[in-house]
């Protein structure tokens, strides 16, 4: 019998999913990356954060992550579309393991219509929040999501990313956001250098 997601330890659900993402979300070739710059590789995490049994490690991997950082937080999201299902799955591990955490999603730009919100969902006011995004390159989607967060009257206390692609994002992020940037996968633990 093959062990599900449920049964794992922190340590074989991160192996789980670094296998996962090796097998399914690294695509090898030239690409441009949405920072402009051309890459010899690709890393999709949107086959991991939405496929049946890997999204549900991305939360338990996550949310071991932060709690080994010792970060405490209430709020978990981050900029549209690759830190949406992030959040998600970071909610579910949490509520699985009995702790009240909510999601949110940060628009690119405040509404201009209905109720004129940049951060979607529950409310993050006063709130400790986590910005979350799949992978980061610049690092400006988390920079945008902390922007928003902030502005909502939530308190930033870490960015989080699933795969860092060690290209600037962290020393960028800390100095801009002055907060963590903490990630659960390294490219060179994908076979990338």
């Amino acid at each position: 019998m093959t062990a599900t997601p449920d049964s794992l330890s922190n340590s074989a659900a991160r192996a789980r999913l670094l296998e996962l993402i090796k097998e399914l979300a690294v695509v090898r070739g030239k690409v441009i990356l949405s920072s402009g710059a051309e890459a010899d590789y690709y890393i999709d995490l949107r086959r991991i954060t939405l496929h049946h049994e890997a999204s549900k490690l991305v939360g338990q991997v996550m949310l071991s992550l932060i709690d080994d950082a010792g970060i405490g937080f209430e709020c978990a999201g981050g900029l549209t579309m690759g830190a949406d299902p992030v959040g998600t799955a970071v909610m579910h591990a949490a509520t699985d393991a009995g702790r009240p955490v909510d999601a949110f999603v940060v628009r690119k730009a405040q509404k201009s219509y209905g109720m004129g919100r940049q951060v979607e969902g529950p409310s993050v006011e006063g709130r400790k929040v986590l910005v979350l995004e799949d992978t980061s390159t610049t690092g400006g989607s988390a920079l945008t999501a902390v922007e928003g967060v902030r502005n909502a009257g939530g308190n930033v206390v870490a960015v989080a990313v699933i795969v860092d692609r060690d290209t600037g994002a962290k020393e960028k992020i800390e100095a801009e956001a002055g907060v963590p940037y903490l990630y659960a996968f390294s490219k060179d633990e994908l076979g990338l250098s």
